[in-house]
């Protein structure tokens, strides 16, 4: 236990960054002048570095070791942060943000096959109560933005004070991980040869890797990808991994490759982006209802993560995954069309549904793929901040530009004249933007038409993401008939075939 709960801060502390970052990126779109595409990058700049780092140590940790892994995190951590508290524009705030992710992968690297070796007879429960670290660092984070909204202290702006803030909890795990010793992995323990670990991916499920890699690695690298060029890199790793292997990979894996970008997408995607798609449309009397929505959603998800285990023993993890889905479709239009307190109904709503999601389809895949020991377990999470962090993240904010700038050219010319800004390049194409300083130099009048605006833009976002899970619903109930057809839903052995 002394070992999970290490591992539990530890993902505390990434997710407290992530949630202090997605409460502060306004305050940072005023200090860097930044455009919402700009912010979308940024965002991605702290999804798509955590894959790369996960997929590196996932296939090499079994030799390396993991308390080696976990000092290598912990490094990282301190390191961004010193980064991050000097940043003074938008490149050296992307760049700092890029190794907080890698940080976060790196974390994720070890936790998730620890606790499935450690627990290794109820997986899908543990690792649910694992993943209640997310949002409960989610939750501290908004909560200390809400609660120090104007603080400063030693520092000369807010949002340094907040990322400050952020070395408390990686402090508090370097110092829980630091005596702990860690356990073989279930795989190796078991026998299971590193050849069969990479069959259980195969060629298919390393083409889905390489291409979402390739755009990852060029935007690293400050170069643009194309589509062509991405497909040849992911078809040149596919096709490599499947002569090594002799697999094209199991394919109830690359279903669940396929559809845990979509889930990213709705669950860490959204979690992103709603504090700044809140803040126009709560109560006007309540400056930081944003941020304390974002926290009221946290926290519901960590208590239900907590008490996983009787509701995943209830419904099984695909039965669970079918009724998330279901719930999310319901709660994000039902965000879209919120405003006012009945935000905070329709948040419950949408936080129901997201819950079990990313922490349950960890246990499917722990527990229907055993053989792929740290690859399969971590390489689903790898995909999903890969597409959200490549695609996801910066595709919201590309609509949020586009969306933006068409309300305004066809109902307020004027005003548009005022405040346009150049336009701005992203992965999908040149996006318009608003130049923030002119934005500041608005009258009132101006000021609030353009707020009326933006609160309708932001809000209908919401609506956009819900055919996401409709299409993950899909294919979990395609998963659940299959596993009907079964007998039933039922974790596999190490030693079966």
């Amino acid at each position: 236990m002394k070992l999970f709960w290490a591992c539990f801060i530890a993902l505390v502390a990434t997710s407290f960054v992530f949630g202090v970052r997605a409460n502060t990126i306004g305050e940072l779109q005023d200090s860097f002048n930044l455009s919402e595409a700009q912010k979308g990058n940024i965002n991605g700049a702290g999804m798509w570095p955590f894959a790369i780092s996960i997929i590196f140590f996932s296939l090499v940790i079994d030799w390396i070791g993991y308390k080696t892994v976990a000092l290598f995190a912990i490094a990282c951590h301190l390191v961004s942060l010193v980064l991050t508290l000097n940043a003074t524009g938008y490149q050296s705030f992307y760049w700092s943000t890029l190794l907080v992710a890698v940080a976060n992968g790196t974390v994720e690297s070890f936790i998730n096959p620890v606790v499935a070796t450690v627990f290794h007879k109820d997986k899908s429960k543990w690792l649910n109560i694992l993943h209640a670290g997310w949002p409960a660092g989610l939750a501290l984070g908004a909560l200390f933005c809400a609660l120090f909204p104007q603080t400063t202290l030693f520092f000369d702006a807010v949002w340094k004070f907040r990322f400050a803030l952020c070395i408390l909890p990686v402090v508090a795990y370097a110092l829980l991980i630091l005596p702990c010793k860690f356990p073989v992995n279930e795989r190796v323990a078991a026998g299971v040869s590193y050849r069969d670990m990479l069959r259980e991916v195969g060629a298919v499920g390393f083409f889905i890797i390489g291409f979402l890699m390739y755009f990852a690695i060029m935007q690293l690298a400050g170069k643009e990808a194309t589509m062509t060029t991405s497909l040849i890199a992911g078809a040149v790793v596919g096709a490599a991994a499947g002569i090594y292997t002799g697999s094209l990979g199991n394919w109830l894996f690359l279903v669940v490759l396929v559809v845990i970008g979509p889930l990213a997408t709705t669950e860490l995607g959204t979690d992103g982006w709603m504090p700044e798609l809140l803040k126009l449309n709560g109560p006007a009397d309540s400056p930081n209802f944003a941020a304390w929505v974002f926290v009221y959603v946290s926290a519901i998800m960590t208590v239900l993560r907590f008490y996983a285990g009787p509701i995943v023993h209830r419904f099984s993890p695909i039965g669970l995954l079918v009724l998330g889905s279901g719930v999310a479709i319901v709660g994000l239009p039902l965000l879209s069309k919120s405003v006012g307190w009945a935000i905070v109904g329709a948040s419950t709503v949408y936080a129901f549904g997201k819950t079990f999601l990313w922490s349950t389809t960890l246990g499917l895949t722990s527990e229907q793929f055993p053989k792929g020991g740290a690859l399969t377990l971590n390489g689903v999470s790898a995909v999903g901040v890969l597409f959200l962090g490549v695609l996801g993240s910066p595709f919201i904010g590309y609509q949020q530009d586009l969306d933006m700038h068409a309300r305004l050219e066809k109902d307020h010319g004027a005003l548009l004249a005022k405040i346009a800004g150049p336009a701005k390049p992203s992965l999908f194409g040149e996006t318009p933007s608003l130049d923030q300083e002119k934005v500041k130099a608005l009258d009132a009048a101006d000021a609030q038409e353009l707020t009326a605006v933006q609160a309708d833009s932001k809000r209908g976002a919401f609506a956009n993401i819900a055919v996401l899970p409709a299409l993950m619903l899909v294919c979990y109930l395609g998963m659940l008939l299959y596993f009907k057809a079964k007998g039933g839903y039922r974790p596999v052995a190490i030693g079966s075939h």
